[in-house]
């Protein structure tokens, strides 16, 4: 996908999708107290880790199958995304970041002119408008 490359993580499953507008990440962090979960951007590399910790005083363990310990999952963005403004929401134990897609990467019209007639290539069709000048 482009502007996406990550590492997998067996403590921190993800999923990824596209919306109109923007990018969603959803990480699984079941269990991670949400005080130890890091996002950050440094350049190019998206960073989200987390946390999750044995609880105390259980007595003996018979089965221990849910990942402990600190997880990690790195994503590159691409030039096209809006680093700036990056949503985090956690919600039963998922974190979703939403990450927009930048203003100058959305498409676009470009106004052409010519002959003194400006001309808006719409959808591949072009289409005349007029342009009135003030005499003075």
């Amino acid at each position: 996908m482009t502007g996406w490359r990550g590492q997998a993580g067996t403590g921190m499953p993800m999923d990824l999708y596209r919306a109109e507008d923007h990018f969603v990440a959803s990480f699984d962090v079941p269990g991670v107290d949400p005080g130890s979960i890091d996002v950050s951007v440094d350049g190019n590399t998206l960073t989200v880790s987390a946390e999750r910790t044995a609880p105390a005083d259980v007595g003996d363990w018979l089965v221990a199958e849910r990942p402990r310990g600190r997880f990690s999952r790195r994503l590159s963005l691409g030039p096209e995304l809006d680093r700036e403004n990056l949503h985090a929401a956690y919600v039963d134990g998922v974190l979703s970041l939403t990450i927009p897609i930048a203003e100058r990467a959305k498409p676009r019209q470009i106004s052409i002119e010519h002959a003194g007639t400006p001309h808006t290539i719409e959808g591949g069709k072009d289409k005349a408008t007029t342009q009135e000048s003030a005499s003075g």
